[in-house]
């Protein structure tokens, strides 16, 4: 298997490889607007950047750089066929908001094609078909009612039965999709936030949301003052409704291959666990096949490192295989009942607004969010607004899976602390390694580097108190619980925590924390 070395931080998207441009300000005063939105990702930039161009006063804050999130860590697929879904929101749902989720991500891709011509965004924008397929026979009618379901809800499905792929079966077939560089269109979306006169600040991480007369966010220690908030931040940071009990997060990881095969002129997505994505890219010139995969929940199941090697085999068995030059991992969040949340947080918050629960679609989720959220804060109408209402009565469609969701994370906080706070102190870990479990009164997260340094960190973290978890292939913190995840030295990478953790760091010879 190839040595990958160490990722640094979130580490190794090849979006994020070029240097960027010159940074936005970062938030060193108070500041008065219309509306704060507050992530820098897909749907905070569409937002701000329709309000702007509305005559709405905007204010865009992202805690680290435009595109650094979710979006740069994503397969950048612009596509309105997100597997089989479409059968299965029927089921759920509905032929009416079956469709509405349809119009709605289909709206998107195009949004996204006339962006790039609109603004001349250079980044790498194609037109290719997007297929869904399986590699077992025992799916197949799955496929055919996906087809009809797709079909329905207003896309031009048809049946794919050439699939290039070892064992592939049957699949579905959606022309007219697309992909791109989503770092270099976020940050010419940007730049168009900007000359329609709304105002951008990175590095200006937002700590708290107070609702009143006026909405006050407090980012960087100073206060943006505005009449409404957009929380576009993955995992809404003020969640006082609840929405960590109705979405649950998932982790799945990314290869970047050079190949002796040509790319493939399509995007593939295999339905069949494990699940396999296939797209091709362009680097410097250089075509490369990027494929992903291993899904799981954040924190659960074999180390990360187990997965880039499963997902390297996976890949060999299917290319021939000469280098990997880049690999990551992402994190999304996927809905109870198979809908993003886009809209009003609450009755009684009527000034706040969310857009969270892609389900790992986000590049044309996150693009139609962006639109409703616009819509809805300049009081046009939307007919598709219904599909991604936040307060929808869907307890029917999700109670299974919220029951499942929900006993895990109770499992799974009951059963770390037992065994993190049982026994005597742990050993330090041998280099490369990590360990959580209690020094004294205090329960730490302990990991030896290769220089022998051990890195030590609070083992708890701050959202609901579960224990942490170590990330192997990313030298992360992770959250089991509902996902949160932090970096070597304790600063928040994902949400739903806003804390950073504690932090210090020593080399064991003589210390008193051994």
């Amino acid at each position: 298997m190839t040595d990958f070395g160490r990722a640094d931080d979130r580490g190794g998207s090849l979006w994020l490889e070029p240097p960027d441009e010159e940074p936005a300000p970062t938030l060193e005063t108070d500041v008065r607007t219309q509306t704060t939105v507050v992530g820098g990702g897909v749907a905070g930039v569409t937002t701000a950047l329709l309000l702007a161009e509305r005559g709405r006063d905007v204010v865009l804050l992202e805690r680290d750089r435009i595109g650094h999130g979710v979006t740069g860590h994503s397969t950048a697929k612009v596509t309105a066929q997100h597997g089989l879904v479409y059968d299965a929101l029927e089921r759920r749902h509905g032929v009416e908001t079956t469709r509405q989720y349809a119009d709605a991500n289909r709206r998107a891709v195009e949004f996204v094609a006339n962006r790039v011509e609109a603004h001349g965004i250079e980044c790498g924008f194609r037109r290719l078909p997007a297929v869904t397929y399986t590699d077992s026979v025992a799916e197949v009618g799955s496929v055919r009612d996906e087809v009809a379901a797709a079909t329905r809800a207003g896309l031009p499905a048809t049946a794919a039965d050439d699939v290039p792929f070892r064992d592939a079966v049957a699949g579905v077939r959606v022309d007219d999709q697309a992909l791109f560089d989503p770092h270099a269109y976020l940050l010419g979306l940007t730049r168009a936030v900007v000359d329609a006169g709304g105002e951008v600040f990175e590095r200006s991480r937002v700590t708290d949301v107070e609702t009143g007369t006026r909405c006050r966010v407090t980012a960087n220690g100073n206060t943006v003052v505005s009449d409404d908030v957009v929380l576009a931040t993955h995992f809404p940071l003020l969640d006082r409704v609840g929405a960590f009990l109705r979405q649950y997060p998932k982790q799945s990881y990314v290869l970047a291959l050079e190949t002796d095969d040509p790319p493939p002129e399509a995007m593939y997505y295999r339905a069949t666990d494990p699940y396999f994505s296939v797209r091709p890219a362009r680097v410097d010139g250089e075509s490369l096949t990027l494929v992903g995969g291993q899904n799981h929940k954040t924190g659960h199941g074999a180390p990360t490192a187990e997965r880039y090697a499963a997902l390297e085999a996976e890949a060999r068995e299917q290319f021939d295989v000469q280098a990997i030059p880049y690999r990551w991992s992402t994190q999304d969040y996927a809905s109870a009942d198979g809908l993003p949340y886009v809209g009003g947080l609450a009755p009684f918050w009527p000034k706040l607004y969310v857009a969270t629960g892609f389900g790992g679609w986000g590049m044309s989720n996150g693009t139609a969010a962006g639109v409703l959220l616009a819509d809805l804060l300049t009081g046009r109408s939307n007919r598709n607004r219904d599909a991604f209402e936040p307060l929808r009565a869907t307890l029917r469609a999700s109670a299974p899976k919220l029951a499942t969701e929900n006993a895990a994370v109770a499992t799974t906080f009951v059963r770390d602390w037992v065994q993190g706070l049982s026994g005597g102190d742990p050993d330090l870990p041998a280099p490369g390694e990590a360990t959580v479990g209690r020094h004294g009164r205090a329960v730490l997260g302990r990991y030896r580097d290769e220089t022998g340094t051990v890195h030590v960190v609070d083992g708890v973290c701050p959202h609901m108190g579960c224990l942490l978890r170590w990330n192997d292939g990313e030298r992360t913190w992770d959250c089991p619980c509902h996902g949160s995840r932090f970096r070597l030295d304790g600063r928040v990478v994902d949400g739903p925590a806003t804390e950073d953790l504690s932090y210090e760091s020593f080399t064991p010879d003589g210390d008193a924390l051994r």
